[in-house]
């Protein structure tokens, strides 16, 4: 099928992209001697995540409980739940446990310590304590005393302590090579230090798992790390492009539009993808280079001089030459096809039920996400 046929908007997968960027990061990680525990949640489509994984088993993380009973359903039976837990939800995880699918949960709250344990009467619950090293969201930070606290409450009460777990989200406002250097090692020295903490307290911590997308890439040294987490890396985006982590020929995923219309006194061009489509995550407004609501391209992902998506509603979106630039405004007639880069691979991939996989300007095949849900 080529692209003409297909209905718009619709999500496009460059498999070549794709498994470039797959190779990119294994052959870094590999180099190290470090395992990869993907990230799930980017893609969330069992096709995908079997070539993100070493083994159809995993290990993998996910975001949601709904995601580990899903991709636990397709048969990876290793499972990291990256987001605390709440006490409601452990009966699901137990559920997942006692049928075999290992999945270690997450904690940074002495009651949410608590509630793991009492949980573990029937099946000792894995878990990581979560560390803050960059000021971003959540967890200890790493000489807290109540790091040694929430551990004694897991370990004493039945629970099994996995070790340390942080997130370096901070790395996504980082500006230049130095400074992304400079918080993936902020990242794994607090984690080794916490673990470290632990171990020296009596306490189990085998696992120091750290993990963002730039700082997989920026890292210089992992020293005591046991496991690094990435999910975006599978498609990248714009942001990661700004950020300098890939360039724009790298980004895999792309709505593809069509042009339904002109403003001609106002230099736009309008088409059928708006916010439902591309999501309204403007990560790159923070950035040196806006790219609005997404970055223009041809059918094939080629951008067109400074075209973006300037504005976006629910179903419109609105085309323009970047402000400042001189680039002429490209002659797209209605009807005409643009492929749409996205800001946030997550936010924008999460808007569409499936990925058209395309390869030599061709539909090859169609991959489902899983259902939304928490």
């Amino acid at each position: 099928m080529s692209l003409d046929a297909l209905d718009t908007p619709c999500l496009l997968l460059d498999r070549a992209r794709m498994e470039r960027n797959l190779a990119r990061l294994r052959a870094r990680l590999d180099g190290a001697g470090v395992r990869l525990r993907p990230h799930l949640k980017t893609a969330k489509c069992v096709e995908v995540a079997r070539r993100m994984m070493d083994a159809p088993s995993g290990p993998a993380t996910v975001s949601t409980l709904h995601e580990a009973e899903a991709f636990a359903a397709a048969g990876v039976t290793d499972l990291l739940y990256a987001v605390g837990i709440a006490p409601q939800k452990l009966g699901r995880v137990a559920a997942l446990l006692r049928r075999g699918i290992r999945l270690t949960v997450l904690v940074d709250e002495l009651e949410q310590a608590r509630a793991v344990a009492a949980a573990s009467a029937d099946v000792p619950i894995p878990t990581l304590i979560e560390i803050d090293t960059d000021d971003h969201r959540s967890g200890v930070r790493p000489d807290d005393p109540r790091l040694l606290r929430i551990g004694e409450a897991l370990h004493a009460g039945g629970a099994e302590l996995c070790g340390v777990l942080t997130h370096a989200g901070g790395s996504y406002d980082c500006r230049g090579e130095a400074a992304l250097a400079a918080i993936a090692e902020r990242e794994r020295a607090g984690a080794v230090h916490a673990a470290g903490r632990l171990r020296a307290a009596g306490l189990p911590a085998p696992v120091v798992s750290v993990g963002s997308t730039p700082t997989a890439y920026f890292a210089r040294d992992w020293s005591g790390v046991t496991e690094v987490r990435a999910g975006v890396y599978v498609f990248f985006d714009l942001v990661m492009a700004g950020l300098g982590v890939c360039s724009v020929g790298d980004v895999a995923i792309g709505v593809l539009a069509t042009v339904i219309g002109h403003q001609r006194d106002k230099r736009q061009i309008v088409v059928d993808a708006g916010w439902m489509a591309l999501s309204a995550d403007r990560g790159t407004a923070r950035q040196p280079v806006d790219q609005g609501h997404g970055l223009v391209c041809d059918v094939h992902g080629v951008p067109y001089p400074d075209l973006v998506v300037a504005r976006a509603n629910q179903e419109h979106g609105l085309l323009e030459v970047r402000a400042g630039s001189n680039a002429p405004l490209p002659e797209l007639p209605v009807g005409a096809r643009v492929r749409i880069l996205p800001n946030h691979a997550c936010a924008t991939a999460a808007q569409h039920p499936g990925y058209v996989v395309v390869e030599d300007g061709q539909v090859v095949t169609r991959w489902p996400r899983l259902a939304p849900g928490w």
